[in-house]
């Protein structure tokens, strides 16, 4: 008999497929997410659950789902899901990391383009048949070309932004716990900066850094304060990393030139200040949203799965 798994909402018809062959699984929803009582109530007799980032799997779902055996999330953070009391409970928890860094690496330079050139604004004003003509003043942006770019965050992703910014003879600086090799910081042409000496020399920050406690808020309202008047703030990791309201009214006031967000603190709600704001581009959380890498994510996720059903040591265990 196949184990019965719950997916929580619909993935992707490949990974489906491979799931069918091994397993007995019930979808959730489709078009929409599950609610935490939808997912307490249907993970009941479940010994799999293919979890996705937007859904809560705490404390309460934890404990009450008395015959799961894993959680695989679909996602590289894990923030959503209670892993110490899925550790006690004795239930594996397993993630997708490596596959969405190039993806999301393009994703921040889209984000770092269409702030820096005011792309999505141009597009707007074409679209309403205002373009009359060429004009020298024309919604002037800003090079990118030679500028210095802070990083904050030298993961996987991190650095193949780096990479990247080489291509535009950028000064790169990074901030991170852990201070690369020398051999790395050769190759990636980028020298190491205490956050706050980042935040106030940089031209375009951008964020790559994992949400933890000691994240939350790291760019605070002080922060966002050392941030010089022209700069540009770019965020495809993760909402809470940055206070979001601070964030608002320094756009606001002119304090920061633009900022790009594809992640927001209290996702999906987003501060309402930032939809009048013509000097932020806001995106609905797309950094990994390739069909390949979508796949890669959610056959990665499935594998996990399978491996820990089948009492195996999954690929990518957490906990």
């Amino acid at each position: 008999m196949k184990p019965k798994i719950l997916i929580t909402r619909e993935i992707l018809p490949e990974a489906l497929d491979f799931l069918k062959e091994h397993t007995d699984y019930e979808i959730g929803a489709t078009k929409r997410n599950l609610t935490k009582e939808e997912i307490i109530k249907k993970v009941q007799g479940k010994e799999g659950l293919l979890s996705l980032l937007v859904d809560n799997i705490d404390k309460e779902v934890i404990h009450t789902a008395s015959s799961l055996k894993i959680i695989a999330n679909c996602a590289v953070g894990y923030n959503n899901i209670d892993t110490s009391e899925a550790k006690k409970k004795g239930i594996l928890v397993t993630n997708t990391p490596g596959v969405l860094t190039e993806t999301t690496a393009d994703l921040t330079w889209a984000l770092i383009m269409a702030v820096a050139r005011k792309i999505p604004q141009a597009d707007q004003y074409t679209r309403r048949k205002k373009f009359k003509g060429w004009e020298l003043d024309l919604f002037l942006g800003k090079e990118i070309t030679g500028k210095r770019l802070g990083i904050i965050g030298m993961g996987r992703i991190g650095k193949a932004v780096a990479l990247r910014a080489q291509a535009f003879s950028m000064e790169i600086v990074y901030s991170d716990p852990h201070r690369l090799t020398p051999e790395e910081e050769e190759k990636y042409k980028a020298s190491a900066l205490p956050l706050d000496k980042l935040l106030s020399t940089a031209d375009i920050i951008t964020i790559h850094a994992s949400l933890n406690p000691q994240t939350f808020h790291l760019i605070s309202r002080e922060k966002i304060n050392l941030i010089r008047k022209n700069a540009i703030l770019i965020n495809a990791a993760r909402g809470p990393i940055v206070d979001e309201k601070a964030l608002a009214k320094a756009l606001e006031k002119g304090q920061i030139w633009g900022a790009g967000l594809d992640v927001y603190e209290k996702e999906p709600e987003i501060e309402t200040k930032l939809f009048s704001l013509d000097n932020v581009v806001l995106l609905p959380h797309i950094a990994s949203a390739t069909y390949e890498t979508r796949l890669k994510m959610a056959m990665m996720a499935a594998r996990n799965l399978i491996q820990g059903l089948k009492g195996e040591k999954p690929d990518n265990l957490v906990v």
